[in-house]
């Protein structure tokens, strides 16, 4: 099977089990494993899932995953998965969360798939071949001015030192842009604007597990990704903004004035 179809049959099988699992959960088997951050026994269930699929057809590969961390095969293959994109909603019975799976090649995403199960949505692209959603070729929205941008965003838990910078950032946004939304998972956040269900995302403090998948979609889909200061570090500062090329230009142009570029954002 090509890396693609790997990807892909992952990523179906353990969105199709955690929709299963959807409701079942009882206190004892969550688990915060961090300030705010929350952890299930079926984070690792997928998690598991997803690794043992990919693991038998490329057994030296190496693999990062969220829960488990990094399997390090010294392979210039990497697996970047996140099994359980959004668990703060699957705990609260929200169903809005995704499984993702990126593949670098030397430390360059080629591939990407984002599957949405409560939606039956599943999102994927490889460098140079375009993103597609169940099979048709997507792309973002031809909006091209931020007064017509439907944004999403998602809450600094992680920084939560930085929440008034985020705020005055979030008021000048929510003012010029059409709406704002906050859906709860990264990853859905991401391919949304990559299909033009969205024409903006933006956050801070996340994990290279959240980002990686979305991030090739967005960019084969004809969005722009980048870091708060138009480079490329998203995946290792978590400081993400993925957008029409336009609206993109114009986030950024305003992220500016409230995370400087200096040595505390990096």
């Amino acid at each position: 099977m090509s890396y693609l179809e790997v990807a892909k049959n992952a990523a179906k099988k353990t969105g199709d089990f955690l929709l299963k699992e959807l409701g079942r959960l009882s206190s004892d088997n969550i688990t915060e494993k961090g300030l705010n951050d929350f952890v299930t026994t079926v984070d690792f269930q997928a998690e598991k899932l997803v690794t043992d699929i990919i693991l038998k057809e490329f057994p030296d590969h190496s693999i990062l995953a969220e829960e488990t961390g990094l399997s390090d095969q010294q392979s210039p293959y990497m697996w970047i998965i996140d099994p359980l994109d959004g668990t703060k909603n699957y705990i609260h019975n929200i169903p809005v969360f995704g499984v993702s799976i990126a593949l670098m090649h030397e430390g360059e995403v080629i591939l990407g798939v984002v599957f949405h199960p409560a939606a039956d949505e599943l999102f994927w692209a490889e460098k140079n071949k375009g993103a597609f959603l169940n099979g048709d070729r997507i792309h973002v929205s031809e909006h091209e001015h931020l007064q017509n941008a439907l944004l999403a965003t998602g809450f600094p838990h992680r920084k939560k030192t930085y929440i008034l910078r985020y705020l005055q950032l979030f008021e000048q946004l929510f003012l010029a842009a059409s709406d704002l939304r906050r859906m709860g998972s990264a990853a859905i956040d991401m391919v949304y604007v990559a299909c033009g269900k969205m024409d903006g995302f933006f956050e801070l403090g996340l994990s290279i597990w959240d980002l990686a998948a979305g991030e090739i979609i967005v960019r084969e889909a004809g969005g722009r990704v980048t870091d708060f200061w138009g480079e490329n570090n998203h995946l290792s500062s978590g400081y993400i903004l993925a957008a029409t090329p336009q609206v993109h230009k114009d986030i950024l142009n305003l992220a500016g004035n409230y995370f400087p570029y200096n040595q505390n954002e990096k």
